[in-house]
């Protein structure tokens, strides 16, 4: 993708939207956002989400989404204090793994793009490391990071 096809994701295209405070200890040398950072925001906003709707935290789940795949495009600077939402919705969700896009927003009257995510976990049995199916309560909640009128992202 070329720098200059910047992504018309909006806010309102996430279903699912989460606040994201930054903090000082975030900044890196160069006084914005270290890279790393990006990630953790993400992981934690998966895995936070993902934790009030089961009802159990990953760390305790017989099986567990381990990440495959993950990538992030900077478009913007983004430094303590900014506020930010991350929105999250589900691109596509298979037998045995989801793939997720991220936004991450500025937290403005009108939320600005600063960064946009792709993460795929795949999920495993926490005992033998093997892949297994994603369970029902799980993909029940996963389908309500699926966008409304999307019919390709659950297969």
């Amino acid at each position: 993708m070329s720098t200059s096809a910047v992504p018309a994701e909006r806010l309102e295209s996430f279903p699912v939207r989460v606040p994201v405070p930054t903090r000082w200890a975030d900044n890196d040398m160069y006084g914005h956002l270290n890279n790393a950072v990006y990630y953790q925001i993400f992981d934690t906003v998966i895995n936070g989400w993902l934790a009030d709707h089961v009802g159990t935290s990953p760390v305790e789940a017989p099986v567990r989404g381990v990440v495959a795949e993950s990538s992030c495009r900077f478009l913007a600077e983004v430094g303590f204090p900014d506020p930010l939402v991350v929105g999250l919705r589900v691109e596509r969700l298979g037998h045995s793994s989801v793939t997720y896009v991220l936004g991450m927003f500025r937290d403005r009257a009108d939320p600005v793009l600063v960064a946009l995510g792709r993460w795929v976990h795949v999920y495993v049995d926490t005992a033998t490391r093997r892949s297994v199916s994603i369970p029902e309560q799980l993909r029940e909640v996963l389908h309500k990071a699926v966008p409304e009128n999307d019919t390709s992202a659950a297969t």
